[in-house]
Order: structure tokens, then sequence, then C-alpha cells
């Protein structure tokens, strides 16, 4: 157990946890949402700091991430807990094991153990992924400071709930981040995650202004959040923040307890990359359909193609100094260790 960042002590031992937009208020004993920060008489602890469930050399790709040293391998951790109750997580057995099986498990692991794996695998990133990295923020910040220490850049994978005191103190040394916005209603925020779309919202933007590498996915729920109308609001939102944000459209499978609802058409994706596209979008791809024209990447300017992948493979990939090779345009992204 360490001590927790971002909390305040109030009346009678409670404290006031102000990592996410829940703000736990916590009673003495008692755990914070995310199931894995709990009230010692008055001092909040995290209960996963060092504790990693999960360990993988990953493509940067998986995350997705298209923009940001694409064809390289990223150290991904994990620890279980999470601030959300995704009806349809696709991790639930680690992201919900404090609340689903009442139980923290974990390999101890220090932060300079961990950029030490990732190093002598070869990666060139270290990202925070799998379950929600705001919940085990304490070894996240500590680990990335140290990634940074030795040449490493740091990657969130993410809900996007963190508070902008959580953002703030970790801003320095993350590099890139991939959010997940859900939908763009309140309503399936609350329904089928237990939050809401606001302060989702408000991270986007407040990367983007920090210079955080920021690209979105969307995963697409038949009846549920794909409609076209909700789409083109959500598409104009990211077109208006920043037309140069990659929006990564992903196609659904049943899982955990959102089991009633068929698999996402291919056709509904198409048309969704379509509306991105519409609204203004230089980049937007199609998930989870393998072999899918919409997996590469094109000039925004000249169309011409740059990029080439097969899943999360890349097998070609023509940008040169950060610039089309055909029309000279900009390519906006992260293209190197030194970027």
């Amino acid at each position: 157990m360490k001590e927790a960042c971002l909390y305040e002590k109030m009346e009678g031992e409670k404290v006031r946890c102000r990592l996410c937009h829940h703000r736990c208020l916590i009673q003495g004993g008692a755990r914070g949402i995310c199931g894995v920060r709990e009230n010692h008489a008055g001092t909040l602890v995290s209960l996963v700091y060092g504790k990693i469930i999960a360990a993988h050399c990953d493509p940067i790709e998986k995350k997705p991430l298209f923009h940001f040293l694409p064809g390289t391998t990223s150290y991904s951790i994990a620890t279980v807990g999470c601030n959300f109750r995704c009806t349809f997580c696709q991790n639930a057995d680690i992201s919900q094991m404090p609340s689903d099986q009442n139980r923290i498990m974990g390999e101890e692991m220090s932060p300079e153990e961990i950029v030490g794996l990732a190093l002598t695998n070869r990666a060139l990133s270290i990202s925070y992924t799998y379950t929600e990295p705001t919940v085990y923020f304490e070894i996240a910040l500590e680990t990335a400071r140290v990634a940074v220490s030795k040449g490493l850049k740091n990657v969130f994978v993410s809900n996007g709930y963190m508070t902008r005191e959580c953002l703030e103190e970790i801003h320095p040394d993350l590099h890139a981040a991939n959010v997940d916005l859900k939908a763009f209603n309140d309503r399936f925020y609350q329904e089928q995650c237990g939050a809401r779309l606001k302060p989702v919202l408000n991270t986007i933007a407040r990367m983007r202004e920090m210079g955080i590498w920021l690209e979105v996915t969307t995963l697409l729920i038949p009846g549920l959040n794909d409609s076209a109308e909700e789409l083109k609001d959500l598409a104009r939102f990211l077109a208006d923040t920043d037309p140069a944000i990659p929006w990564h459209i992903s196609r659904f499978h049943p899982t955990y307890r959102l089991t009633d609802r068929p698999v996402t058409p291919v056709e509904t994706l198409r048309r969704a990359r379509d509306i991105g596209y519409e609204a203004g979008l230089q980049y937007v791809y199609t998930g989870n359909i393998q072999g899918d024209e919409g997996e590469n990447t094109f000039c925004h300017n000249c169309k011409a193609p740059l990029i080439d992948r097969i899943g999360f493979q890349v097998n070609r990939n023509r940008i040169m100094d950060g610039r089309c090779p055909e029309c000279g345009a900009r390519v906006p992204g992260v293209w190197r260790q030194g970027d």
C-alpha cells in the first residue's frame, strides 16, 4: 500500500479523492468507486501500487495509436480496478475484479523494474492500458518519470475521466493518449458506464491544449450509440476541437454484461467513417475489420496512400520526415522518438 496522490482530508476521518471526476467522498474503512483506493483512518491509500496484473509488449497500433511511432512496440501494463462500470468491458476480468470478485491481485513490480523490462524488450514507449490508468496513478506517475529519464515515451489508454489536477500532474511526462469517447449522449454514459459525458469531452479538449498527442476511439454498439445523428455530433465535436485528431471507430462484439446486442455491421462502421470525413476530420479509421481499407492511412491533402496495415502490423510506411512524399503536406503525428 502507498499513500494516494490527489486527495484531501475531511472532517471525521473522511477523505475526498480528487483523482477522477467522481470525486468520491470516502468514509473510514471504505473504498472509492474504483475499488482500489481505500480510506485508512483518514489517509487515502492505493491498494494496487506496484501490483501489476498484466504486462505485455504490444504493437503501438494495438492501443490504438496510428500516428504515434508507428511500427514500434510499447511495453504495456495494468493493475486491477476501474472507475467505470461499462457493461461491455472487454477486460472485465481484471478491471472489475475488485467489485465483482472482491479481490486485488498482481505481481509486485517497481517503476525501475517496469522500465527495465521495457528497455529489455526494445520498446520505445510504456503504455498504461488494459484497465484504467487513472486508478493506478501513483505507480503510473512514478514509472513515467523513470521512463522519461531513460529516453522512453509514455502513453495513456484511458476513459478520459481524470480531473484537471490529475492530468496536470502527469502532463510533462505524458506524450500520447487514446481516449475512449464511448458515446455522445449523457444517458449512455450514465446507464452503460456509471459516469457522465461532459468530463470526458473536457479531457479531450484539455489534452489537445497541453500538446499531448491524442487519438480517440469509439466502440459502435448497435442501437445504443450508432445513430447517424449522434455520430455526426460526435465527429463535429472532434473536428471543432482539432480536425487532425485521428478517430478510430471500432466494431462491437457481445461480451461481459452486454450480450443481447449483435456484432456491429461492417456497413455501420464504413458509414461512420464517411460521417467523420464529412464533418472535417482528416483521419478516420475502422477497427476490428481486418483487411478493410479503413485500417490504412491516406494523406489528408492529396489522398495518397501513406501507411498500409493489416490488423496491428504495419506493412509499409511512406511518410518521410513527417510529410507526404507525394504532395509534401505535413502529416500530423509523432513519427520519430526524438519528436
